[in-house]
């Protein structure tokens, strides 16, 4: 695991410990059986032939620095499902991405389409959260899941819960890893943790191990349609897209340009 993710691994650790305190897992528990039905993000990013976008309220990165910190999140909803957002990804870890539950609860509420807890998860109070709090899917990451068991429980909890997760990958090892653990979704981050730097054609070195029958989602980077182009034609399904959004004085846009690429691999 990388410094930057061991830092904020451990904080959030220490969130989790605060969190138990404040709401026991046995009243996560009830406020699940009570909620709704989720849309299905599976279903929802295997439709159709064109390149599925997942649109991304972030409010900051530690890699970024501020993006928007003062963002509405259900304006913001409302502004991607109206482009044609198949999903809406929404930053909920606090310290240094500056999100919330808060934001996801407003983006479920304000919209229909299915809404990703996208957060460092390694323990199950954590799905449980993003289950009441309205989330169809999950992001685990698999350099912050390096137990197997432990990685292939939280899935299948997941999908009790009636969520699909979005497990991402970067190095090629763990994406053998991940679909060893039953990954229907591989979401591949084209961001090296380590230095930060970006590199699109990890999506390709991805895509060559992951079946052609597997949900491929190309993440971090995508700033053009050209981008969209360059991941599509190495076998991606859909992109996860933030900091281009965000920044956008008209994001409605891109996401009509990124949504209109055809899809290379059929799913």
């Amino acid at each position: 695991m990388s410094t930057i993710l061991a830092r904020i691994v451990a904080t959030k650790r220490k969130r989790l410990e605060h969190a138990r305190r404040s709401v026991p897992l046995e009243e996560l528990r009830r406020r699940v059986a009570d909620a709704p039905l989720a849309p299905s993000f599976l279903d929802e990013l295997r439709s159709g032939s064109t390149i599925r976008v997942i649109a991304e309220i972030k409010r900051g990165s530690p890699s970024a620095g501020v993006i928007r910190s003062e963002v509405d999140a259900t304006a913001q909803a409302r502004v991607y499902e109206a482009a044609g957002a198949a999903a809406i990804s929404v930053l909920t870890e606090e310290d240094h991405f500056g999100g919330s539950l808060e934001d996801l609860e407003r983006a479920v509420r304000a919209t229909a389409v299915p809404v990703l807890r996208k957060d460092f998860v390694f323990d199950p109070y954590q799905v449980y959260e993003a289950r009441a709090s309205g989330a169809s899917s999950v992001l685990l990451i698999a350099e912050v899941l390096q137990d197997d068991v432990r990685l292939r429980d939280l899935i299948h909890l997941c999908r009790e819960l009636g969520m699909e997760p979005l497990v991402e990958v970067y190095e090629q090892h763990n994406a053998e890893r991940v679909l060893d653990a039953g990954a229907r979704i591989v979401g591949v981050n084209n961001r090296d943790l380590r230095t930060f730097e970006v590199d699109l054609s990890n999506t390709a070195r991805i895509a060559a191990i992951v079946p052609e029958t597997t949900l491929l989602v190309a993440e971090s980077g995508i700033w053009s349609r050209a981008d969209v182009q360059t991941v599509a034609s190495a076998g991606a399904h859909a992109v996860l897209v933030g900091e281009a959004l965000m920044r956008s004085p008209d994001p409605a846009q891109l996401i009509g340009e990124f949504s209109s690429v055809p899809r290379n691999v059929p799913v």
